[in-house]
Formats: structure tokens, sequence, C-alpha cells
């Protein structure tokens, strides 16, 4: 049940730092720096732990 809570998480979290844009609409070297790292982790949590692939 962890896991999944840390899927959702960690998924949402990419999401927005991956999809965020300023007022100009450039994104922030930030938020993309952090939301891929959200995203590596949620596919690894994923993959491993939850679905068991590698």
């Amino acid at each position: 049940m962890l896991d999944i809570i840390f899927v959702l998480v960690t998924g949402a979290i990419a999401y927005h730092g991956l999809t965020f844009r300023d007022e100009e609409g450039e994104s922030e070297i930030g938020h993309l720096l952090f939301g891929s790292i959200a995203l590596l982790f949620c596919v690894r949590t994923l993959f491993v732990d939850i679905i068991g692939i590698f």
C-alpha cells in the first residue's frame, strides 16, 4: 500500500514539475530537474516494487 501511495505522490510531483510554466510561458530548470527526478523514482518503484519486472 505504501508503494502505491509513493508512486501516486511522485507521479503528481513529476507531472507538476514537467508541465509547469511561468508567467511568460517558459519552463524553469529547477522544476524540470526535480520533475524528472520524481519521474525516475516513480517509474523505478512502479516497475521494481509493484510489478516486479526487474
